[in-house]
Formats: structure tokens, sequence, C-alpha cells
């Protein structure tokens, strides 16, 4: 319960953060309304063809007389929808950080330097960088297309599909959400895609707490568009306390800046792992602090300081 409260304490701050930064909020609205646009058209031919693509499925319906023919279709026309809402939910949020990965990279790294250091990310051109990107989604969202047959299918179980399963689809989606936006600050660290999903599996709650209400605010129009440029900041601000930095921002070991957050120690793994080594990238342990007037120790993803 404790790490579903702090991610969504994350996502908070995000939002906070770019209120304070108005001008880097309107900068990362231009990729979000371009992907708006792309995805609006998409859901509007599935919208009107629907019906016909329910007819093409289930051809073994067309003799059963009414009202079964209708629930039967009618109940597969609101699944088809409602998997093509969650599909552009997941997929959302990829296609708009492939299409605006300088400006989120930008933003991601300017939320860094305000809160006290910024980890130097790999020296790679772009279009590396766009290839590593893409690869890595299509790592994510195939994972998350697999939960989601799985999903589709279970969602035809009476009562329990129509309970329980939507509401573990919007946990499972908000996981997978939060795997991608993440991706930026995680790839300026040097983390890979398959450490990425080990770290979050590793904190699923705080992942859940994070993504989820993202999940369900994405769902009314135009949300998704206003909110992605707080939800990259909030995502950056949850990668700073998830992975160590290499080397503290202050000149004392183990030390913290003033609303930097907490920083590593000297038992702490480096954050910028080169994929070519074999051993994995650790995420930080829960380590207690010397004890002082506040008290002992503190979760390694605790929010950042200021809070």
């Amino acid at each position: 319960m404790r790490d579903l409260v702090a991610g969504m304490r994350y996502l908070g701050a995000g939002q906070r953060w770019v209120a304070r930064h108005g001008r880097w909020w309107g900068f990362g609205l231009i990729p979000a309304l371009i992907a708006l646009a792309l995805y609006a058209g998409v859901l509007i031919v599935l919208a009107l063809w629907a019906g016909d693509l329910a007819a093409w499925a289930t051809p073994f319906a067309d003799g059963w007389g009414a009202p079964w023919q209708g629930l039967l279709r009618g109940l597969f026309v609101a699944l088809l929808f409602a998997g093509g809402l969650t599909l552009s939910v997941l997929t959302f949020t990829a296609v708009t950080l492939l299409i605006g990965d300088p400006f989120y990279e930008s933003l991601s790294q300017k939320v860094e330097e305000s809160e006290g250091h910024c980890p130097p990310g790999p020296d790679q051109p772009l279009w590396r960088e766009l290839w590593n990107g893409l690869r890595d989604s299509v790592h994510v969202l195939l994972r998350a297309a697999g939960f989601g047959l799985l999903l589709f299918v279970l969602g035809f179980l009476p009562f329990l599909g129509q309970t329980v399963i939507p509401a573990i689809g919007f946990c499972v989606s908000g996981f997978f959400l939060a795997v991608e936006l993440t991706s930026v600050a995680m790839q300026r660290r040097a983390v890979p895609v398959r450490e990425r999903l080990r770290m979050l599996r590793g904190r699923k709650a705080l992942a859940v707490g994070f993504g989820t209400p993202l999940v369900l605010l994405f769902l009314v129009p135009f949300v998704a568009v206003v909110l992605m440029p707080g939800a990259v900041a909030g995502a950056t601000l949850l990668v700073r306390d998830l992975v160590p930095d290499e080397q503290p921002p202050s000149g004392a070991d183990g030390d913290e800046v003033a609303g930097a957050g907490p920083v590593a120690g000297s038992g702490a793994a480096p954050a910028s792992w080169p994929a070519s080594q074999g051993q994995p990238h650790q995420p930080l342990p829960a380590r207690p602090a010397p004890p002082g007037p506040s008290g002992p120790g503190s979760s390694a993803a605790r929010p950042p300081a200021g809070w």
C-alpha cells in the first residue's frame, strides 16, 4: 500500500512540476497533439466498422433469433471497442514517445537538472536513439498484447468478465504504461528494457500506483494530451529514486541535495551501465539512513524532497 501511494505521489509531483514550468508544458504538448489526431482517426474507423466485424467473426449466429444474436454481437462489439481503447491507451504513450523523443528527452533532462543533477546520457546519434526506443516499445507492447488477449478471452466469463477482469485489465495497463513512461529516463541511464521490466516487476505496486490513474484519466477525451508532459516529468522523478546515481551530486557521500531527493550511497550499483556487460543492473535496495532527528531510514523509492 505504501508503494501504491508513492506511485500516485510521483504522478502528482510531475503535474506540479509542469504547472510551475508552463513553457515546458507547452513544449511537451506538441507530440501528444500529433498522436491524438492519428488515434482519433483510427478509433472513428473502428466504431464505424465494429458491427460488420462482429457479423464476420460470428457467422455461426446468423440463424439465431432475437434477442440472442443481438446480445452476442453487441457484447462482441463492446469488447472489441473496449480492447481498442485499451490498446490505444498502451500504444498512445509508445507512439507519442517515439514521435516526441527529442521533446521528451529535453523535458526529462530539464526535470533532472532542476532537481540538482542530470546523469550524462549515452553518446548516440538521433537515429540510433529512435531505433532503440522503437525496439524497446515493441518489446513492451508485445508483452502487453499477450496479457490483453488473455483478458479479452476472460471477459466472456459470466460476472467475472464484467467486474473483476476489467479491474485487473486497468492495473495491467497501468503497469505497462509506467514502463513506457519511465523509458526516457531509463535510457539516459543505459538500463536495458528487460532490466526495466524486472525492476518494475519488483515494485509492482509503485508502477501500478503511478500508471493506473493515468490509464483511467486517459480514457477521458483530450486528457491524455494535457497530462502527457507531467506524466513524463513524474516518471523521471520516479526513476531518480528507483535507480541510483553513480555519484551523489553533493560533495559528501550519501548526503542529499535540497530538492533532489535521495542519492545513492557507496554500496549502490552505478546507474550508467553498458548493455554489453553481462552483470545486470541492480535497483537501489532499501537501506536505513543514519538515525537522526527525523527517525531512522526510509524506503529506496520515497518521494523527492520537498513533499
